[in-house]
């Protein structure tokens, strides 16, 4: 080889919209002149600047070039180390080309944009604006989301709630708003919302938005009602205070003809039969007046009562978790949570209590509806998620809303019938300030999942299960 090359530094460290130099030094080890080419390569090639771009050395002397990098404040200048190198091509000799080698340091950049589409969102029921978080840094990033309005009017249901986000790219979150009162009648109203956009260190950035609920039924709806109510109790009192008084010509025939159609004598009349279904707090049927048995024995007419009909058994009532958490509570006084399952197929499970298994492992029958009651926890709230067959992202939906009973009272989550969806999982929570709840399910195909908790108080709770559309919960155990 007739060239001799020394990077000077061999490493460098450059900001992203900075720059930094290295000196490339040659020389010409050859016995005859030489002109050098010089050309950057690499991925850092589009922001190297050669100078000068060739070099004419005689034998025995040394030249210098220099390398200027400066890679811009974008994704495309990914942080960390980068390689570079300069392709030598002698003039006289191009097939002893020389690749010196070095190394470019890239420091991180973070920067975050958010936005939501569309601004304005219109329901009754919910709303589903998509944020989008945009990384326009040089470096991975994990972002959360969390809604709010000032007076506190919506609730917010946001998949997922934390998402990484590689350099350059963005991602859509699926948000998912809830007005906490139903507008029943009237014109629409709008609540503002914000959804803030937070990455690790740093202060959260808010993107605005508005949410206009729309009436149940319109105003002119509710005026139709009320003015056809008010005709209808009108004309119903009419009705009664003049109701026309008829007579037939039967009636007046009979009369005049002197034919009594009172009912025959007390004499022949048997005494009530028995009521073919009596409750347990129906009275007995009375036996007949001595009146009647006197008149009867006297007439000869008086034949024996019948037979009373047979009596049917009184429908049992339902076992629910209710009832088990009730009976529970009077003998062993505290918290306690009891539940029952319905499986696919199958039907309600027998309810259990405080850490018992609820419904089957390995026999393939999604649970579709969770029945849940508790004790001494200042009553219980939950929501089921379930399949969704029309989803675009692999995952369920929640179905139905947020729903809440006090201690004592049955929680019915999910749905019993044949055509609607089997669950997926649960949100779950029980108190206000000072009672928290465990679960952990059995999933299909994965097994029990780890046990989890909520935290005190009742904006709080924790979900189980799986939010894939291809799983399913088998099997069910809490703990208050």
């Amino acid at each position: 080889m007739s060239l001799w090359t020394s990077l000077e530094p061999a490493s460098s460290t450059v900001d992203p919209g900075g720059s930094t130099k290295v000196r490339l030094r040659l020389r010409n080890t050859g016995d005859v002149v030489d002109e050098y080419r010089f050309e950057p390569v690499g991925d850092v090639a589009p922001w190297t600047v050669v100078e000068p771009q060739t070099l004419r050395l005689y034998p025995g002397t040394t030249g210098t070039v220099e390398l200027t990098f400066s890679p811009p404040r974008s994704p495309d200048a990914v942080a960390g180390p980068n390689p570079f190198a300069v392709r030598i091509t002698p003039t006289e000799h191009p097939e002893a080309t020389t690749v010196p080698e070095g190394n470019l340091t890239i420091t991180p950049v973070t920067e975050v944009r958010a936005e939501v589409g569309p601004l304005t969102e219109k329901g009754r029921f919910r709303g589903r604006p998509k944020p989008a978080v945009d990384n326009l840094g040089n470096t991975r990033l994990t972002a959360s989301v969390r809604g709010s309005d000032n007076r506190d009017q919506l609730s917010y249901d946001i998949q997922p709630s934390h998402e990484q986000v590689e350099p350059g790219l963005a991602v859509f979150v699926t948000a998912t708003l809830k007005p906490r009162q139903i507008i029943w009648f009237g014109s629409k109203e709008q609540r503002p919302y914000s959804l803030a956009i937070q990455r690790s260190g740093t202060g959260p950035q808010s993107v605005e938005g508005t949410y206009v609920q729309r009436g149940f039924l319109p105003r002119w709806l509710a005026t139709f009602l009320g003015v056809f109510m008010a005709l209808a109790i009108t004309f119903v009192m009419l009705w009664i205070a003049y109701k026309p008084k008829v007579s037939t010509a039967a009636t007046e025939k009979l009369q005049e003809a002197g034919i009594s159609t009172l009912p025959p004598s007390p004499s022949a009349s048997l005494a009530p039969p028995t009521p073919s279904v009596p409750s347990a707090e129906a009275p007995v049927a009375p036996a007949a007046t001595e009146s009647q048995t006197a008149s009867g024995a006297g007439g000869g007419g008086g034949g024996a009562s019948p037979e009373a009909e047979p009596k049917e058994s009184a429908k049992p009532q339902e076992d629910t978790a209710a009832t088990a958490v009730t009976q529970l509570a009077a003998q062993d006084p505290g918290r306690h949570i009891c539940y029952r399952a319905y499986l696919t197929d199958k039907g309600w499970t027998k309810p259990v209590c405080d850490g018992a298994v609820a419904g089957t492992v390995g026999e393939d029958r999604p649970i579709k509806s969770l029945n849940i009651a508790t004790s001494d926890t200042d009553g219980t709230a939950a929501s089921a998620f379930v399949h969704y067959p029309q989803s675009t992202d692999g995952k369920g939906h929640y179905f139905g809303p947020w729903k809440g009973v006090v201690d004592g009272a049955d929680l019915y989550i999910g749905s019993t019938k044949k055509d609607d969806p089997y669950m997926l999982g649960l949100a779950m929570n029980v108190g206000q300030s000072k009672s928290v709840v465990c679960q952990t399910t059995h999933v299909h195909n994965e097994g029990w999942h780890g046990l989890a908790c909520d935290e005190p108080g009742g904006d709080n709770y924790i979900f189980g299960g799986t939010l894939s559309n291809l799983l399913w919960i088998e099997a069910v155990k809490f703990t208050v």
